[in-house]
């Protein structure tokens, strides 16, 4: 075999102990390894500086070509036909001519992965030196939270989660999260402490929305996977709860300063919230019921507030968001004890939105407690007409039934009202009427409605059928033919239920007679259906 021609320079060594690195795997660099120590390399040629050339001996003798400057566009007559042991081979014996030493070929994957995993250690050194400078600077600045305006406090908060921002968000994200927040949390006062943990809360709630929102991609509608929903209703019962809390006092003005960015931050969130989502459109109620005064003596903070809402109404992109703005409006009206603007902007919303309660119960809830019932009057007859779902309709029934009992001379409003809700006010109606003891009205509305008495539990029916039982008569006679009419088995059934009440009416009317010349009849009327008998005998009304 000659010598090569051509020498490689250092900068060449190096290219080919990368492109070796790169292009080879572990198996095919030993083998090729133990065919150079075999000496099966025969006939090694250069035919310029870049170019080897090689006769390999394997199961035969194969043909290697090999571009130093290309080490991809080589080639070797074996099956493989690249990359391969042979080709390999050559490359050390070119290596060892060239007086290079060979194992460093052999070692350079090796090399570089222990080289490589230096370099992360070191990242990850540098890393981790950064991080806890940065965690010592961030401390620091958090042991000056008090005169810190919110904004900055959110971007502690912010650094304190950027290791998980590619956590998923659900309950394990939330502890996560409260426990890396709360590792910067400095030595604070009773109420400073309250305002800090209320922030946590409020800003991963942030980050739960927002998540949804990027997934979403959606504008006016955000829709939460099923365990980041879950997360986001157990951190707002976190934060009602933390609102539920009286307010430590605080000498210091920093903290009314922070209470007051409170309140513009939950405003600002609910009236860009999505409008399927109200969870800032609840917990800004929350924070005037529990944290902010609402007793009438702190006529400034309305008025401010009032400002600012009315400023924002220009603003607001979406009709959900000109509708809580309003209801917030209604609330400082409220607080102002300027209850014919209140009321004016009430009449102005087509629906109050459904919420886990009506936004405008708290308020009535004030006025019950100041046991101010003709001024409760007047918002049960505003906001009627506003109401739709059923749970809310209940409570607003029950709100007529405490206002009339106190105020008496309310009655004729709430029937007036009633009616002007219907067909939404249907089930409270029917439930009024009973509770009033119009028995009579209470009939002529279900036969009106084609209900059927079997629907009613019997204790809602025995008042009747102890002050007015003559009244029952046309409901159950009529359900009767009704149920006559389909002409089943169970239809029957329910018949016979009937007639068996039906007699005991007339018993207790003493009307005995009326009640055999209408049973006899009812089964000559009807003498063709046997099924109907078959059951009539069955409940013992014939023989």
């Amino acid at each position: 075999m000659m010598e090569p021609i051509y020498k490689m320079d250092d900068t060449q060594w190096a290219e080919l102990l990368h492109d070796v690195e790169g292009e080879f795997n572990d198996l095919t660099i030993k083998r090729g390894f133990q065919y150079y120590k075999q000496g099966r390399v025969r006939k090694l040629t250069m035919q310029d500086s870049r170019v080897i050339e090689a006769i390999v001996e394997g199961s035969e003798n194969y043909r290697v070509k090999i571009r130093l400057d290309a080490l991809a566009d080589s080639n070797c007559s074996c099956p493989v036909s690249w990359n391969c042991k042979h080709m390999l081979a050559a490359l050390l014996d070119y290596a060892n001519r060239q007086e290079r030493p060979v194992h460093a070929l052999v070692n350079a994957k090796s090399n570089a992965m222990l080289q490589q995993t230096a370099k992360n250690a070191l990242h990850a050194a540098s890393l981790a030196a950064k991080q806890a400078r940065e965690l010592a600077e961030f401390k620091e600045r958090a042991g000056s939270l008090n005169s810190l305006p919110l904004p900055e406090w959110h971007k502690l908060f912010e650094h304190c989660l950027a290791p998980m921002a590619n956590h998923t968000p659900n309950a394990h994200y939330v502890q996560g999260a409260l426990r890396a927040m709360n590792s910067i949390k400095p030595q604070l006062s009773p109420g400073m402490e309250q305002l800090f943990r209320l922030h946590t809360y409020l800003y991963i709630l942030e980050k739960l929305v927002k998540h949804s929102q990027h997934t979403w991609n959606h504008s006016s509608h955000v829709y939460m996977g099923y365990h980041t929903q879950v997360a986001a209703d157990d951190v707002e019962e976190a934060i009602e709860r933390c609102l539920a809390e009286e307010l430590a006092a605080a000498p210091d003005p920093e903290h009314g300063q922070r209470l007051t960015e409170t309140l513009a931050y939950l405003r600002t969130h609910m009236l860009t919230e999505a409008q399927n989502l109200h969870y800032y459109f609840g917990l800004y109620y929350r924070l005037w019921q529990g944290w902010l005064r609402t007793d009438g003596s702190n006529y400034v903070l309305y008025t401010e507030e009032l400002q600012q809402l009315k400023a924002a109404e220009g603003t607001l992109q979406t009709a959900s968001a000109r509708l809580q703005c309003t209801l917030a409006q209604v609330w400082m009206h409220f607080y102002l004890g300027q209850d014919r603007e209140a009321l004016e902007r009430l009449r102005k919303a087509t629906v109050i939105p459904a919420m886990k309660r009506n936004p405008i119960y708290p308020l009535l809830d004030m006025l019950i407690e100041a046991e101010q019932w003709e001024r409760l009057r007047d918002w049960l007859t505003a906001i009627g007409p506003l109401l739709r779902s059923g749970d809310e309709l209940d409570e607003y029934g029950r709100y007529w039934e405490m206002t009339t009992r106190h105020h008496p001379e309310s009655e004729p409003d709430m029937w007036e009202t009633l009616d002007r809700m219907s067909p939404y006010s249907r089930g409270i109606y029917a439930d009024a009427l009973l509770t009033y003891g119009k028995w009579e009205q209470w009939i002529d509305y279900q036969l009106s409605t084609g209900s059927e008495p079997l629907e009613f539990r019997v204790s809602v029916l025995q008042p009747i059928e102890k002050e007015a039982p003559e009244l029952l008569l046309p409901f159950y006679h009529q359900a009767v033919e009704r149920y006559i009419a389909q002409k089943n088995r169970d239809s029957y059934k329910a018949a016979v239920k009937l007639l068996k009440r039906l007699a005991k009416l007339y018993k207790r009317m003493k009307q005995e007679a009326r009640w055999e010349h209408f049973l006899s009849s009812f089964t000559g009327r009807h003498s063709r259906l046997r099924a109907l008998h078959e059951e009539l005998r069955r409940g013992k009304l014939i023989s």
